[in-house]
Order: structure tokens, then C-alpha cells, then sequence
């Protein structure tokens, strides 16, 4: 690495026994910028413990001459084909322009470009870093290392003052939910066709997949398989929608973490049915407020039918990706 620390700070691999201090960071961070509290210990250990992921080899820390955190980062490069790595990286504000955010990126793109060997040969192998709007430091940090925005995405909310509209349901549509139906992969395999059609898919192993959805799912206190909706046709799932009793950082807001409907049973109102029986199913407990996130130039026009439900746009966060090596591009880029 070119970028050197300032005298006396230290960096390492995160250890299990940092979680603390990490949510902490990360918290102090989120709450400084957008007033929330996303993560807690369990969340993180569950990601820290993903299948795959090795705290020794994809994770940096910088400690002040105190030994107290004040920077960390992380790259996530889980699943063949090897070609979309992911980072984030984060830095104690107090610590801003001493250096810590660049030798954090160099870390991460260091790395990163150990993907390169094992993609496929003659594929573009990029690395991606996400960042809210409101975090101009860490958007001017990536821009100087190389990064350009390549996506922008939405968390867009719904506000529930009375119980939401009943679902039209189309014809030969029933509904179950992941308790009644509980087939990991069937609805993992309804998923990954619904979403090929998404900005930036990439196809990994199934069975890579299967795995790391157990992991979480059996490590998510808040998971809860009777808010997993399945519209069915006959034996098929014809579209999803996954949702969570609250969100990472509201507990008074549902989230919908997955809706997707297939190609054969798209515009025919059923991603909207879809909607507003997730709607109805969390306003029923109490809650008055549902969130999601979304591609904000969704390829699929998944933007247009959020709006078309009442929700409206809450903030925004920016992709910002940097090729590591130029070649063919496997992920989706638009929809024939």
C-alpha cells in the first residue's frame, strides 16, 4: 500500500469481540447524518459470521494511539461469478483529513483485486461502495480514488392514516405465505427470476445463495415467515413480497424487504396486490408506516407502481463503482 497512517494509529483485522465498538461507530456515524440508528450487535454479528466471509482477511481497522476505533472497512466478495465485489468504509468524523478514509480505500481496493483471478477470464470485475447523499466527505473521498456514481437508490415510506386499500387480486392468483409454504428454494429460484430484470444482477450458485439466506434468516430475531407472501398460480410463485415486522432503524415501521413479481404474470396488477396486501398485513399490527428500498430508475418501473400506492421518497444513497478490470459485462444493464 502507498497510503501510510499517521504516526501512531494502528490498523487490524476485526475481531469478534470489536462488535461493540463497531456498532457504536457505525451509529454515531448514521445518527450524525440521517438522525437513525441502523445496526445493532446482532445484526452485525450475523454479517460477520456470513458463510464466506473471513473477519482476518476482509476487514480493516484503524485504532488511535489510545487503541479506541476511529475507522474501519470491509469487502464483501462471497459469490462466483467474482465479478461485483462490494466495500464499505467508514471514519469517526473527528478523524476526517488525516489520511484514515484513504488508506481505508487503498486497503479495500487492494483487496478487492484479488476477485480478478478468479472470475471468469475476459469479464469486467468492478468494486462498488455505497453512500447516503447526505455523507458529501465519504462521496468526495470515493470520487478522488476513482469511484463515479453509477446508481442512485431510494428509500421511499408510506404513511398509513387509515387501513390501505383491500388487493385486487388477478384471476387464478391465490395466496400462502413462507410458513405455509416453506420451500427455500422455490422462492429463492421465483426470486432470482423476478429480479434478472434488475439493474446489475448477476447470477451466482444457487446453493451459495441457500446458504447465506439460512444464515440469516435463522440469526434474524425479526424474521417472521407469515409476513413472507406467495402469489401463487396453481404450483407456480408468481411474485413475492418479503416484508419484516420493522425495519433496521424504526421499530414502529414495517419494511418490505423483497417484492418481485415474474415476467408471465407482470402487468396485471398483481405487484400492486401485492402491495397492499403487505400494507394491510403490517397496518393490522399496529404499525402506521411501511418502508422500502428501491432503484430509483428501476429497470422494471418498480418506482412508478410505489408511487401509484401512496409512498413517496424519504432520502436518497448513490452506488459508486470503480472497474478493476475492463471486459464483458455480466450483469444486467437494461430489459429487451
Amino acid at each position: 500500500m502507498n497510503v501510510l497512517l499517521p504516526d501512531g494509529f494502528t490498523a487490524r483485522s476485526m475481531m469478534l469481540g470489536d462488535i461493540p465498538a463497531v456498532v457504536a461507530l457505525n451509529n454515531a456515524h448514521s445518527r450524525q447524518l440521517i438522525g437513525v440508528e441502523p445496526l445493532t450487535e446482532q445484526r452485525l454479528r450475523t454479517q460477520c459470521q456470513m458463510p464466506g466471509f473471513d473477519l482476518e482477511t476482509d476487514t480493516c481497522f484503524v485504532l488511535d494511539r489510545m487503541g479506541q476505533l476511529v475507522g474501519g472497512a470491509y469487502v464483501f466478495d462471497l459469490a462466483e461469478p467474482h465479478v461485483q465485489v462490494r466495500c464499505e468504509s467508514i471514519v469517526n468524523s473527528d478523524y476526517n483529513d488525516q489520511g484514515i478514509g484513504n488508506y481505508l480505500l487503498e486497503w479495500a481496493e487492494e483487496r478487492a483485486r484479488l476477485a480478478i483471478s478468479k472470475a471468469p477470464e475476459g469479464t469486467r470485475v468492478t468494486l462498488s461502495h455505497g453512500v447516503l447523499e447526505q455523507d458529501r466527505s465519504t462521496r468526495e473521498l470515493l470520487s478522488q480514488h476513482g469511484f463515479v456514481p453509477t446508481r442512485h437508490f431510494w428509500q421511499m415510506v408510506i404513511d398509513m392514516e387509515a387501513p390501505p386499500p383491500s388487493p385486487t387480486w388477478p384471476d387464478g392468483i391465490t395466496l400462502c405465505t413462507f410458513a405455509d409454504k416453506p420451500d427455500d428454494r422455490a422462492l429463492a429460484l421465483a426470486i432470482r427470476d423476478a429480479f434478472k430484470d434488475h439493474w446489475g444482477y448477476v447470477e451466482s450458485p444457487i446453493e451459495d445463495d441457500l446458504e447465506r439466506w439460512r444464515h440469516q434468516t435463522s440469526h434474524d430475531p425479526d424474521f417472521d415467515p407469515s409476513l413472507w407472501f406467495l402469489a401463487m398460480e396453481g404450483k407456480e410463485i408468481a411474485g413475492v413480497s418479503m416484508c419484516w415486522p420493522k425495519s433496521h432503524e424504526d421499530p414502529k415501521m414495517g419494511y418490505v424487504g423483497v417484492l418481485g413479481v415474474r415476467r408471465p404474470w407482470r402487468r396485471r396488477g398483481l405487484g400492486l396486490a401485492l402491495l397492499h396486501h403487505s400494507f394491510g398485513a403490517i397496518y393490522r399490527r399496529g404499525l402506521r408506516k411501511v418502508g422500502l428500498d428501491v432503484d430509483a430508475t428501476s429497470l422494471t418501473g418498480a418506482t412508478r407502481l410505489y408511487e401509484r400506492a401512496g409512498m413517496h421518497v424519504n432520502r436518497q444513497s448513490h452506488a459508486y463503482e470503480k472497474e478493476l478490470r475492463a471486459g464483458k459485462d455480466l450483469s444486467t444493464q437494461s430489459v429487451e
